[in-house]
C-alpha cells in the first residue's frame, strides 16, 4: 500500500470467462484504488481491454521476469487472478510470496451453487484454511449462520458461451497473441465437438441413470458412489497424485471388491460437464470385468446426485466439491487426494481398505462449525455472469481485500496446512 496515500494499486490477472473481473476493477475504482490488468491471450483482450490494460504477447518463459518488472514500475500492492494453478499465475503468487504483496485466489464457490470462494494465496492443496478442527470450531463459535437461500441465478447458457467463446477465440485468433501459453488438456474444438454425442444420447442416459438411481435406493442393498470428475480440471492434473481417473477408479475398485460386504455395489457417475473423450461407457466396464466385478458396479451418465448421496453407505473421491454436498447429506466420505474438507469428522481418515466397513458419518456439530467457518472467512455470496449478482460479489469481494478480512478471522494458517499431505502422497504442487 502506498504509506502517504493509502491508495493501493491491484493487478488483474485472468479472470472468469465474463466481464466479472472488470467490474471488480470498477468497484476497486469506486472506492479510490489504482487498477491494473494485463492480458495474456485474445480471451482476455475480448474481456477487458482500453484504460489501464497492458498486453503481454512475449514467451512464457520471459513471463516471471515481465511480471517483476510491471509490479515493480506500477506499484503493485495486490494481485488478483481466477485459478490459483494457472500457469501464469503460479508465477505471480511466487512473486506475491518474494514480495510479500496481497495474492488473492478467486474460483467458484465452495457452497455453491451462488457463492463465491476467494482465500489468500492459493485454493485447494495450497489453501490456508485450518486443518485443525478445534481451530475450526473457535472460528465457528463467532460466525453467524450462513445464508443458504439461493439469490444470485445464471442461465447455463451464458456460462458454456463465456467458456466457448473465450477458448475458441484463443484458437482461431491465436496470431494476436501468437505466444500465449494456453495449456490445453484438450484441443478446444475437439472439445466441444465431442459434446455431440452426449446431447444426441442425454435423454436415454438420463432414463438409465434414474432407473438405476431408483433401483439402489429401493433395494436396500448398500452401495458406493464414485463421483467422476473432469480429466482436464486442474484439481486433478495439479492438485492430486494420479495421472489420470482411471487410476484412482481402479484403486478404489480393487479395494472395494477385496475388502468391502459382499452384498454392497459400487455407482460410478459420470461429470456433468464430462466431454466424453475418455470414453468411461467403454473403459469402466473393461475395469470391472478385469477386476471380475460384474454385476456389481453401475455407471450412470445423470441421476439425482442428493438422492443418491443420502441412501448411499459412502462416498469416495479425488477431490470434487462433491465430497460438501457428500458430507451435507450425512454420507460417510474417503478422499484420495487433498481438499478443504478433507478433515477429522468430516471424512474417513483412515486407510481406504478399511473405508467399506469402518466409516462413520460426518459428524453433524463439526460440519456446521466448518460451514460457518468457511462462509465467514473465504465465501462471498454472488456470480459470475449475471447481475445483481455480479456486482453484489465485487462489492463484498473489494470489502474483503480493502478491510483485510480475507481469511479472517483465524483461517489463514502457514504454511498452507495441507502441504504435509500432498508430500505424502508424492504430489509436487509448488
Amino acid at each position: 500500500m502506498n504509506s502517504d496515500t493509502g491508495v493501493r494499486t491491484l493487478l488483474f490477472l485472468q479472470g472468469p470467462p465474463s466481464g466479472f473481473f472488470r467490474v471488480l476493477g470498477q468497484e476497486f475504482r469506486r472506492r479510490g484504488h489504482r487498477v491494473r490488468r494485463i492480458n495474456v491471450s485474445i480471451g482476455d483482450w475480448l474481456l477487458w481491454r482500453g484504460r489501464d490494460t497492458t498486453s503481454y504477447r512475449g514467451r512464457f518463459e520471459d513471463w516471471p521476469a515481465f511480471l517483476e518488472a510491471f509490479v515493480a514500475r506500477e506499484g503493485v500492492t495486490d494481485i488478483l487472478y481466477y485459478g490459483d494453478r494457472l500457469p501464469y499465475h503460479r508465477a505471480a503468487r511466487d512473486l506475491a510470496i518474494a514480495r510479500d504483496l496481497g495474492a488473492y485466489a478467486i474460483e467458484f464457490g465452495y457452497l455453491r451453487p451462488d457463492w463465491i470462494t476467494l482465500e489468500r494465496g492459493g485454493l485447494g492443496t495450497l489453501s490456508h484454511f485450518p486443518t485443525d478442527p478445534e481451530t475450526i470450531r473457535e472460528i465457528a463459535r463467532h460466525a453467524p449462520r450462513p445464508d443458504m437461500t439461493r439469490h444470485y441465478r445464471h442461465a447455463f447458457a451464458a456460462e458454456a458461451a463465456g467458456e466457448m467463446i473465450y477458448s475458441l477465440s484463443n484458437v482461431f485468433l491465436k496470431p494476436a497473441f501468437p505466444r500465449y501459453h494456453a495449456d490445453f488438456y484438450y484441443h478446444p474444438v475437439l472439445d466441444y465437438v465431442s459434446w455431440l454425442p452426449r446431447l444426441v444420447n442425454g435423454r436415454r442416459n438420463r432414463k438409465h441413470a434414474e432407473r438405476v438411481v431408483e433401483e439402489m435406493v429401493s433395494s436396500g442393498r448398500p452401495y458406493f458412489v464414485f463421483p467422476l470428475q473432469r480429466q482436464n480440471d486442474y484439481q486433478i492434473r495439479i492438485n492430486s497424485p494420479y495421472v489420470h481417473l482411471k487410476d484412482a477408479l481402479e484403486q478404489t475398485l480393487r479395494s472395494f471388491r477385496d475388502h468391502a460386504p459382499a452384498e454392497a455395489r459400487f455407482v460410478v457417475k459420470i461429470h456433468p460437464l464430462d466431454n466424453g473423450l475418455e470414453r468411461w461407457p467403454s473403459l469402466v466396464p473393461k475395469l470391472v470385468r478385469e477386476l471380475g466385478l460384474d454385476g456389481r458396479v453401475e455407471l450412470i451418465d445423470g441421476g439425482d446426485l442428493s438422492r443418491l448421496l443420502t441412501h448411499a453407505r459412502g462416498t469416495v473421491l479425488v477431490n470434487s466439491t462433491v465430497g460438501l454436498h457428500a458430507i451435507q447429506a450425512g454420507c460417510p466420505l474417503k478422499v484420495l487426494g487433498v481438499a478443504v474438507y478433507d478433515i477429522e469428522g468430516l471424512s474417513f481418515q483412515g486407510p481406504l481398505d478399511a473405508f467399506w466397513t469402518e466409516s462413520p458419518v460426518p459428524d453433524p456439530v463439526m460440519r456446521g462449525a466448518f460451514v460457518r467457518a468457511l462462509a465467514l472467512t473465504t465465501q462471498v455470496k454472488g456470480d459470475f455472469y449475471a447481475e445483481p449478482g455480479r456486482s453484489a460479489a465485487a462489492e463484498a469481494i473489494a470489502e474483503r481485500i480493502l478491510t483485510g478480512r480475507v481469511n479472517e478471522p483465524g483461517a489463514y494458517v502457514d504454511p498452507p496446512p495441507r502441504l504435509a499431505r500432498a508430500e505424502e502422497l508424492g504430489m509436487s504442487v509448488l
